[in-house]
């Protein structure tokens, strides 16, 4: 059981790092395909620049806070490739840890954020969750038995 539910965790990571380039494509016909390609790279797609732009759009960021915002994803993108490449950390630990730099990265930029981008980021937040909980159920069946 706990290894369903690591497992639907760091794909909810993976997931996560695969949103922004989605949310960026929103505007777009292709949106649909935007997860497929994302996924053949996997976490190298990952590009705080690109994340930074489309946040700057979305939330109207400041140059001030755009700065800020790509520091914060520069170091998310360096914790999570450091930890990719760690073999002495169990696969749980790695997936525990994930999660851990998603919700501190995720913590950071909300602080950055005036009121009225923090409800935007919210309302950003709920549908990636809602986003993640229909992958995740379509790439790992909590109750699948090839998965113990």
């Amino acid at each position: 059981m706990v290894k369903h539910f690591m497992l639907a965790l760091v794909l909810a990571g993976l997931v996560y790092t695969v949103t922004p380039s989605v949310a960026q494509d929103s505007g777009s016909n292709d949106q649909q395909a935007a997860p497929a390609g994302g996924h053949e790279n996997g976490h190298r797609h990952f590009d705080p620049v690109k994340r930074t732009e489309m946040l700057t759009k979305q939330l109207k960021l400041s140059s001030d806070q755009q700065s800020k915002v790509l520091e914060i994803l520069k170091t998310q993108q360096s914790q999570m490739e450091g930890l990719r490449s760690d073999s002495s950390t169990s696969q749980e630990d790695r997936r525990s840890k994930m999660m851990e730099i998603h919700k501190t990265t995720d913590d950071q930029v909300r602080a950055l954020l005036d009121s009225d981008q923090q409800k935007k980021w919210d309302a950003m937040q709920s549908k990636r969750e809602q986003w993640q909980g229909h992958r995740g159920d379509g790439q790992a069946p909590p109750d699948s038995p090839e998965q113990k």
